[in-house]
């Protein structure tokens, strides 16, 4: 067993156990001990982050194979989720991005890291783009999950079920957050959009025809998402639905067509 190994099986365990420490205390009176979930949180994104870079840095290339990059994205998400946890409650979604992280650190040791596609540029505007893309989907897939929150604490004040919800924040609090997070991750898909029209000379080229559409309607997408919240006064199930359905666009202009080649085709 690799180096690499090793941290991504520590990290999934670690992972694993936050996920159980949160899970099993999630309607008990006093709530999950957010100390040592959060603890067990760290030690998981320590070796993730370890286990990452060696995957990510290999033979001095950077390496963005479609393991690799969902890698980055859970690990993005699980330290922001992490950090928001630190201030607000956030108990639905630690066990979301916790498990997915275990599982995909699992998945990470099992699929082989022998047919990477390295991505090696020095060009700025390059590195800039695809960080831009990057922190974008993972704050956007994080206001999707601010969603499925509010749809869940909104179903169960409807239903008078207040044990439910009694270690959960406010709905006017959470839906609050959603609008701003979603927001943000808007603005920053925009920029991803607009820095890679600018220094990617193949950007609008047939190969990439499926990537840009699938962008620029996921982005579309949310923009009215905003408008019809603040213009309109959107809320509930239909920003639920739109949201999904624009986070399913993002995912299928970022990962799908490298699933197709990078697993299907090859």
């Amino acid at each position: 067993m690799s180096l690499p190994d090793i941290f991504s099986i520590t990290a999934s365990c670690s992972y694993l156990l936050a996920t159980l420490a949160i899970v099993t205390r999630l309607f008990h009176p006093k709530g999950p001990n957010l100390v040592l979930v959060l603890l067990l949180g760290c030690i998981g994104i320590v070796a993730h982050t370890i286990g990452s870079s060696y995957y990510i840095f290999a033979d001095n290339n950077l390496s963005f194979s479609l393991p690799n990059v969902i890698s980055l994205v859970s690990l993005l998400i699980t330290l922001l989720i992490s950090g928001i946890a630190l201030k607000f409650k956030v108990n639905l979604l630690l066990p979301v991005v916790y498990g997915f992280a275990a599982f995909w650190q699992l998945v990470i040791f099992f699929v082989p890291t022998g047919t990477e596609t390295p991505l090696i540029s020095e060009n700025i505007g390059v590195i800039s783009h695809v960080s831009l893309s990057l922190i974008s989907y993972c704050i956007l897939i994080i206001a999707t999950l601010y969603a499925f929150q509010v749809s869940y604490i909104n179903y169960k004040l409807k239903n008078k079920n207040l044990l439910a919800v009694n270690h959960l924040p406010p709905l006017m609090q959470v839906e609050g957050q959603l609008f701003t997070i979603l927001a943000m991750g808007t603005l920053c898909l925009t920029f991803s959009l607009v820095v890679g029209f600018i220094f990617l000379d193949n950007f609008f080229a047939a190969a990439n025809a499926h990537k840009m559409f699938f962008s620029f309607t996921a982005l579309i997408t949310y923009s009215v998402i905003l408008w019809g919240h603040f213009k309109q006064g959107w809320r509930g199930h239909k920003v639920l639905v739109l949201t999904i359905i624009a986070s399913f666009l993002l995912t299928l202009a970022y990962f799908g067509s490298r699933f197709v080649k990078e697993f299907v085709l090859k």
